[in-house]
């Protein structure tokens, strides 16, 4: 499930990691023999790279920088498991270097008028709501052949994904662009999927993940005694999503309609040309001219690029309410947790939302 995020490396958003369960056809299988190839020979890279941490910072050969980095990461891993409670494994406790800047490329498609993902479905798996690579360039040819077929398509760089415990996951070069505490947030988001994971429900698994990753680096930071986040960049951040969460709502109303595909076109055209304008109006109105997401909101826009955000962050505030009425205890929140993914998808769904409450609103002028 990869935390995500990815998009913009201006963006620390949840989805980045995210996107992590682009290993899974490799163990169950794929209808394409040259996709199933790429899988296999991928991930037996990455298990061929790893190396213990403890081998990498106790050489004085290594960069030092990185040996640094890698001695404190362990301080965060060892944080997850005692008082996240997160599995206690190897884990993240390797280190490897895949000598690229994203460990899979995955692809997210919709049909035009659609913000339901392409979904690709594996024995046991499940499905899920994108196409992993391992080369961007195969990720790019997969891309244009989708645009060919008259799809929404957006291809997004993953800096990790978790195996879901089948194999002990390392740190990757991929994950050490953005310092520690990016580092710890997406050690806490893989380990999540690791302690629950729900077959065929992408929202659920990566809305979880996303949950443990903010509250157990919330958690990280009043453990090392440092201040909470800085509020502002959390409410810029909540703003930000809202208004995504919000335009991708206004579509799904839209596309309920039967009209004319050339009327349909120009109405999705005029929401996408909207939420530029109320982000516009955000930054320049309420965040001092912060143009921190202006390259992801400038650049072409589509469904698919807006598949992350219902994916990763949907059922966030479901989750945290929880949280809060377990009394923020993690074993028990857990085990709630499991309650929820053992119901019918549609009781889950429901239960979901009723938990989440009203959607937020994007504080817009």
């Amino acid at each position: 499930m990869s935390t995500c995020r990815p998009l913009d490396r201006t963006m620390p958003l949840t989805f980045r990691c995210l996107l992590a369960l682009a290993f899974l056809p490799l163990l169950y299988g794929c209808s394409s023999t040259g996709y199933y190839s790429q899988l296999l020979t991928g991930q037996w890279h990455v298990l061929q790279a790893r190396e213990p941490v403890a081998k990498v910072v106790a050489d004085p050969q290594r960069d030092p920088v990185l040996r640094q980095h890698l001695a404190r990461s362990q301080a965060a891993r060892t944080f997850a498991s005692e008082h996240l409670k997160l599995p206690d494994n190897q884990s993240y406790r390797l280190y490897a270097d895949i000598q690229r800047p994203y460990v899979v490329w995955n692809v997210f498609a919709t049909a035009e008028f659609s913000l339901d993902p392409v979904t690709y479905c594996f024995p046991v798996a499940g499905c899920v709501a994108y196409r992993g690579y391992y080369s961007q360039g195969a990720a790019r040819g997969d891309a244009a052949l989708k645009r060919e077929q008259g799809l929404d398509v957006w291809v997004s760089g993953v800096e990790a994904y978790s195996t879901l415990g089948w194999f002990d996951d390392p740190i990757l070069n991929s994950m050490l662009h953005w310092g520690d505490e990016r580092l710890a947030t997406l050690i806490f988001h893989e380990l999540a999927h690791q302690r629950f994971y729900v077959k065929d429900d992408t929202e659920f698994n990566e809305s979880f993940a996303s949950f443990v990753e903010q509250e157990g680096t919330r958690q990280w930071r009043a453990y090392q005694g440092l201040p909470a986040a800085h509020t502002k960049g959390l409410q810029q951040r909540e703003a930000f999503i809202a208004l995504v969460l919000s335009t991708r709502q206004r579509l799904q109303q839209l596309y309920t309609q039967t009209l004319p595909a050339a009327e349909m076109r120009q109405r999705k055209a005029a929401e996408f040309e909207r939420m530029r304008r109320e982000y516009r109006a955000l930054r320049d109105q309420q965040w001092a001219g912060n143009n921190r997401y202006d390259a992801w909101v400038n650049a072409p826009m589509n469904n698919a690029k807006l598949l992350p955000f219902g994916l990763y962050d949907q059922w966030v505030p479901a989750f945290a309410a929880l949280f809060k009425q377990t009394g923020g205890d993690w074993a028990v929140f857990y085990k709630a947790v499991e309650q929820l993914g053992k119901l019918p998808p549609l009781q889950r769904k429901a239960a979901l939302r009723q938990w989440a409450g009203p959607l937020p609103k994007a504080n817009n002028p």
